[in-house]
């Protein structure tokens, strides 16, 4: 054991590779024939077993990169490749919450966020907020039209894709859900994605905060210069002719039609020569069941009706819950105004003609959709 050779560690693999180093670490050789004396193999030390070649490594074939937009990674001679990992898992979560690719949701809330701290967007001259209107009014009444009230729309290719229009409704309900949804329905389900515009009551806009998101919503006072204003403009105007009388009628009275006034819209629609569209809306008539009404209560908080249901005022703010009923929603064929000689709206008889043509469709198509339905809950 005294003559074994200590090996440096890493000079066989230079010896193998044909290096110029010899085994001592000095300038290598050249021998008979001019080859490089470290190129020959080296004499086993004594003791020690012969160095055995370490054979080249197999190329490794390329690993192909997964697509854009791949959800599953791509197998490898038939066993699939492991998921990206937890972030790759978050993005798909995010995605499934959002409604697409998270990225483009998060960057368009911030630029929203930016635009509304910096003051950067507009609203006309009613305080209409078109912005907010799409990106957060509407989000937060699309669950409620969506999956509470489970809508189903009908007719509504017959609002024009362009151009005014003035949208006939009954009204119901106790609170005025019905227009809400009406809005949803319009903005959801047109193919040119149009917009509503109602126009509301005096009080709606003497509460405080029911009069900020009422102008950011876009209604507007329920007088016929606004209305007017609106449909020379080309805007879709929505119109509930019973007002508070349908709004506050007891559920015994329910789907039936009260009075439509004297007529005003009807003489707005033959000046501006927009069509009319009655529109019909069941399932709001029970949402909340107005048993009776407290004048007493109304008049000390100055409202047209203070309504009793089976559930409100007895189980206070869990009363206002509306009942989860299904409803539907039909915009019937328009009334054509265009054909009229233009002093046709200073005509008492044929104002009152054609309003009464307005409320008899209406009426006529709720007892039918009452007919079709299977159920007031499904």
């Amino acid at each position: 054991m005294a003559d074994a050779k200590v090996i440096p560690f890493g000079e066989d693999s230079r010896a193998r590779r044909g290096g110029s180093r010899s085994r001592t670490g000095g300038r290598g050789r050249t021998g008979p024939g001019g080859d490089p004396a470290s190129s020959r193999p080296a004499a086993p030390a004594h003791g020690q077993p012969p160095l055995t070649p370490v054979p080249e490594a197999a190329e490794v074939p390329e690993i192909p990169a997964r697509a854009a937009g791949d959800r599953e990674p791509p197998a490898r001679d038939g066993v699939p490749e492991p998921a990206a990992g937890p972030a790759h898992a978050l993005g798909d979560v995010a995605d499934r919450l959002l409604g697409g690719p998270w990225e483009r949701k998060v960057a368009s809330g911030l630029a929203f966020l930016r635009r509304r701290v910096t003051g950067e967007y507009e609203v006309d001259e009613f305080g209409y907020d078109a912005e907010l209107t799409d990106q957060v009014l509407m989000s937060l009444l699309r669950p409620m039209f969506d999956t509470y009230f489970r809508v189903e729309v009908k007719g509504i290719e017959n609002i024009p894709a362009e151009g005014g229009a003035l949208v006939v409704s009954n009204h119901s309900g106790t609170l005025p859900l019905d227009g809400l949804m009406t809005q949803v329905a319009v903005h959801d389900h047109h193919p040119a994605g149009r917009h509503l515009r109602l126009l509301a009551a005096d009080l709606v806009f003497m509460l405080p905060l029911v009069n900020e998101l009422a102008r950011k919503l876009g209604h507007t006072l329920a007088c016929a210069e606004d209305a007017q204003a609106l449909l020379e403009r080309g805007e879709v105007v929505g119109v509930m002719p019973e007002g508070f009388k349908g709004l506050g009628k007891p559920f015994a009275e329910r789907y039936k039609l009260q009075r439509f006034g004297r007529g005003g819209f009807v003489a707005t629609a033959l000046r501006t020569k927009v069509p009319i569209i009655p529109c019909s809306v069941v399932g709001a008539e029970e949402i909340y069941p107005m048993l009776g009404n407290s004048r007493t209560l109304a008049r000390v908080l100055g409202f047209p009706y203070f309504p009793l249901t089976p559930t409100f005022p007895w189980l206070g703010p869990l009363g206002t819950i509306p009942l989860p009923t299904k409803w539907t929603i039909q915009f019937g064929r328009p009334i054509l105004t265009d054909g009229y000689p233009d002093e046709a709206s200073e005509d008492p008889m044929l104002v009152f003609n054609l309003t009464d043509q307005v409320r008899e469709t209406i009426q006529h198509t709720l007892y039918e959709l009452l007919v079709q339905r299977r159920s007031v809950f499904f």
